[in-house]
């Protein structure tokens, strides 16, 4: 069953770049254009090229029908930085799910098209974006550029995760967030994809490596992934099942309906004891159901970026 998964993962992600510009094309169709001004992708007008200016913005094929030469001016240029962090353990990769697709996605697979969303939009508006993936180690680190070439090389370390299933591959959320703060120098916007599920420590520890991201006034935006349906709702027959964790293998058997209303309110404490820490550290803090909540990820960009610069 497994490898049938991972086939259908593989399938599902094998143009990456695709299926993200047209997430990011059915986003930007659905809204106004005002919500994406300083796109640079969309500039304002042309203005006569003056010799001794950067030739980056000529549009040569208004060259070759008019014989001279003109700039694009763009809406608002920007240096905006990002760096985007996905937590790749093995709870990431749940549910478990036979036929992948756009409308069914495990947290791993959400995460993965909503940062390569993100940066097809960070692409558009030619601003630099990096790359950090943990889990019970540090399994990649790119540093922000804006070339294409690095752009694709990330595009294909996203595909190669989500086409594979981890297993018993715990979180260090702790651990490595520090040290991607150790190597993120100049201020950039920080998004972090993860289910909030990790072993080492408590939340205290947890938001005091998320602080360490605030250092030298970087944005920090906390993407908390969950099947809501099942992760909060616990939305189950009541048939006797037996409950996993992927991350240590560990099992308990029970009926869902006998715990559901207690569950409940006990995640409902953890994600409020989450919000107030988060606000407490300036953190935006941003819940998002796989099912459902992709545009939810590309607005928040939205929002935050006109904040940043």
């Amino acid at each position: 069953m497994d490898i049938q998964n991972e086939l259908n993962n593989v399938q599902l992600f094998k143009n990456l770049n695709l299926l993200a510009n047209q997430v990011v094309e059915g986003f930007i169709s659905g809204m106004h254009k005002s919500p994406f001004h300083g796109f640079s992708s969309e500039f304002a007008e042309h203005k006569i090229y003056n010799p001794g200016e950067s030739t980056r913005h000529i549009d040569w094929k208004l060259f070759a029908k008019t014989d001279k030469l003109y700039s694009k001016s763009y809406e608002e240029e920007t240096n905006l930085r990002c760096h985007i962090i996905i937590d790749n353990s093995s709870s990431m990769y749940y549910p478990e799910i036979r036929n992948l697709s756009v409308t069914s996605l495990n947290k791993i697979g959400f995460s993965v098209l909503a940062s390569a969303a993100l940066m097809n939009l960070l692409k558009r508006q030619r601003d630099a974006m990096g790359l950090s993936i943990y889990s019970d180690t540090y399994d990649f680190y790119a540093p922000e550029k804006g070339s294409n070439r690095h752009y694709q090389m990330l595009l294909k370390v996203l595909e190669d995760i989500a086409g594979r299933i981890e297993k018993e591959r715990a979180t260090k959320t702790y651990t490595y967030l520090h040290q991607i703060a150790e190597k993120i120098h100049r201020r950039s916007m920080i998004f972090l994809f993860t289910d909030m599920f990790q072993d080492e420590t408590g939340e205290e520890e947890l938001f005091d490596a998320l602080r360490h991201l605030k250092y030298n006034k970087h944005e920090v935006v906390l993407f908390h992934v969950m099947d809501k349906s099942s992760e909060y709702l616990f939305e189950f027959d009541n048939r006797p099942k037996r409950f996993v964790d992927v991350e240590t293998g560990a099992h308990i058997n029970l009926y869902a309906d006998n715990i559901k209303e207690e569950y409940r309110k006990a995640v409902e404490a953890y994600k409020e004891e989450i919000k107030l820490k988060a606000a407490q550290y300036r953190i935006k803090y941003v819940e998002a159901d796989v099912r459902q909540d992709l545009e939810k990820i590309l607005q928040t960009y939205l929002i935050e970026r006109q904040k940043f610069i």
